[in-house]
């Protein structure tokens, strides 16, 4: 056998082959190894970022939102109440284009006016846009917006992608021997999705008032942030606002799961149940603004109250849509029944009458005279003695609202006594309705009164001022046998305070008798009598205070008092108007006349109690 041996060339050559297979199997082995290395590093790192985010949720805590309470009338009917609502909120940053036409669609509105808006937001990087508001639970809007966030829409992405490279590449580009990158090209990628977390529905609610602006001053309304900015909204805050419930979320290592912990209970607002009637709170108001549009009136209010001191009614005017966020004007969202205090002129001579009538001063008979020939101050008799003569009976003082007759009554009665009757009917004492708004008037004390201001008080000026509601609650002595019960206007609230005896009942059923009269064809309230129904009441005028002088060019008030029907008055009423500025002759509505209560306030009276009383059964019409 022969050996030949084969040449040094091929041994080296052989060698580096083999030698070259062995880096091969490393750089291999060595690629894999750091390919799983910066796999399970990324995912450790993922891991920690989820975790990351857990923890950073379980610090944000959760606030459930209080239902403010509703505002009921005495039957149970609304007056305020919060709408349960829908509002829609986009994020722009993640609406596709492919969504835009339906979203438009189910918003109503113009598809070129979104993609405006949505282009617009993206610019400046905005992710929340509030698009439609106060979506009710039954809108078509809504009903579509649900249906489009189950729908699948076909979204077609462009995406820019790197061609791969191989296995020996990217282990060398890790070792840092090369850097070899992929091709970029861009390809179209299209699939069904949904519209998702870029489009929201939010809970919300809106603050509604069925009664609109009939109710405004009354109720007041809740602000941008829900709270009450003034009347019933305002004082009764803390029952009708509840309060909002939260909860934070815990986060467990060892069990993975978000624990929720209350830390405060949910409470939702209270309803609130008002003595008010709304009918006759409606019939008032029409009234009172049909009168204040025909006179001219600055403004005008009105209370009406059921004789155990329920108000059935408390109406201003101007007033304000409170539904109408667009519209506010605080003047007349002004409850000037309660907020004003104001000489009620004429209005009180019923109660110098019947001061007068209990302490045995005067007999109210018709044949008892009052000498009325002589002045008694700056009031003069020249006038009123040619067309009364020198002595007239309590009754005709009373029908004509002579203020030189009820001087000369209360000439008969002491100063200590005037000033305690009038305190006893409540007079500069608060109501408790709204204190947070009430003016309680003034009653200055007797010992700094002179013979002027005891005079003037016997017909409703000089040394004292009321509100509306003050006055309305001193004729419920007529009601209630002389006594003045306190006034109510939230129902199921106690009233601590006891019904205060002022009169007598036979001195009060008297004087009631004679206030018929003054409703009557030749009294100063004809314009309050109503057909079929036996009407008492007192007209009053008074001239206007301005830059701290009494307006002798004009500017009045005119007040009327009264109740129906005379025996046992079920309603109380009184009206107030503010510088009418044309009244008008009773049988020639054509030829102006100056403005007295008899002509503007009278009338508010009759046309309200007009509508009442035809929708009251209990109270049966007199046979003529």
């Amino acid at each position: 056998m022969t050996f030949k041996l084969l040449p040094k060339f091929a041994k080296v050559q052989g060698y580096w082959r083999r030698q070259g297979f062995v880096k091969f199997i490393f750089v291999g082995l060595f690629t894999l190894f750091s390919y799983h290395a910066i796999s399970v590093s990324g995912i450790n790192d993922q891991m920690q970022s989820i975790q990351d985010r857990a923890y950073k949720q379980a610090n944000n805590s959760q606030t459930k939102v209080a239902r403010r309470g509703d505002i009921l009338d005495r039957h149970g009917n609304i007056l305020a109440s919060s709408r349960l609502l829908k509002q829609v909120i986009l994020d722009p940053s993640l609406i596709h284009d492919a969504f835009i036409p339906k979203l438009a669609d189910a918003l109503e509105m113009n598809e070129r006016k979104l993609n405006d808006l949505l282009a617009k937001k993206r610019k400046i990087g905005s992710r929340y846009l509030p698009i439609k508001k106060n979506l009710t639970l039954t809108s078509p809007s809504l009903e579509k917006l649900k249906a489009l966030k189950r729908l699948r829409v076909e979204v077609c992405r462009n995406k820019q992608i790197t061609s791969k490279i191989s296995l020996v590449d990217k282990a060398l580009n890790t070792i840092k021997w090369q850097n070899v990158i992929g091709e970029k090209k861009s390809i179209t990628k299209c699939r069904k999705e949904r519209i998702g977390q870029a489009l929201a529905l939010q809970q919300d609610t809106q603050r509604y008032y069925p009664k609109s602006a009939s109710m405004a001053p009354l109720l007041g309304r809740v602000n941008a942030k829900n709270i009450g900015g003034s009347g019933i909204e305002s004082e009764f805050e803390n029952i009708l606002a509840g309060k909002n419930g939260k909860a934070y979320l815990n986060f467990k290592n060892d069990q993975a799961y978000f624990n929720p912990q209350v830390k405060t209970d949910l409470n939702h607002g209270q309803n609130i149940e008002l003595t008010i009637d709304t009918d006759i709170q409606y019939h008032a108001y029409a009234a009172i603004k049909k009168s204040i549009l025909k006179h001219e009136a600055d403004s005008g209010s009105a209370i009406i109250l059921a004789a155990n001191g329920e108000v059935l009614a408390m109406v201003n005017y101007p007033a304000d849509d409170p539904n109408d966020k667009n519209l506010y004007n605080p003047s007349h969202y002004r409850n000037r029944v309660l907020s004003d205090k104001v000489e009620p002129g004429s209005t009180m001579k019923p109660f110098t009458m019947l001061l007068a009538l209990d302490q045995g001063k005067i007999s109210a008979e018709e044949n008892e005279l009052i000498d009325v020939s002589k002045s008694i101050g700056h009031l003069k008799t020249n006038r009123e003695v040619r067309k009364y003569g020198d002595a007239i009976t309590v009754k005709k003082i009373l029908q004509k609202s002579h203020n030189l007759g009820t001087v000369n009554v209360s000439e008969r009665l002491d100063k200590e006594d005037m000033y305690s009757t009038w305190s006893k009917l409540g007079f500069s004492h608060p109501l408790g309705l709204i204190p947070s708004i009430e003016n309680s008037g003034s009653l200055r004390h007797y010992s700094s009164w002179g013979l002027v201001d005891k005079r003037t008080l016997s017909f409703g000026h000089g040394p004292m001022e009321t509100n509306l509601a003050q006055l309305a609650r001193a004729y419920l002595v007529f009601a209630n046998g002389g006594a003045v019960p306190p006034l109510k206007l939230v129902k199921n609230m106690p009233t601590y305070e006891q019904n205060t005896q002022v009169f007598s009942k036979q001195a009060t059923d008297k004087i009631a008798t004679l206030l018929n009269a003054v409703v009557s064809w030749k009294g100063s309230g004809y314009r309050a009598r109503i057909k079929g129904y036996d009407v008492a009441g007192k007209t009053g005028t008074a001239e206007m205070v301005v830059n701290g002088k009494y307006h002798k060019e004009g500017a009045k008030r005119t007040f009327f008092t009264g109740f129906v029907p005379v025996k046992n008055p079920k309603y109380i009423m009184a009206v107030r108007l503010d510088y009418p500025k044309k009244c008008y002759v009773y049988k020639r509505p054509d030829l102006k006349n100056s403005c007295e209560g008899s002509n503007s306030a009278a009338m508010v009276f009759k046309d309200t109690m007009e509508r009442i009383l035809s929708n009251d059964d209990a109270i049966k019409l007199k046979i003529e």
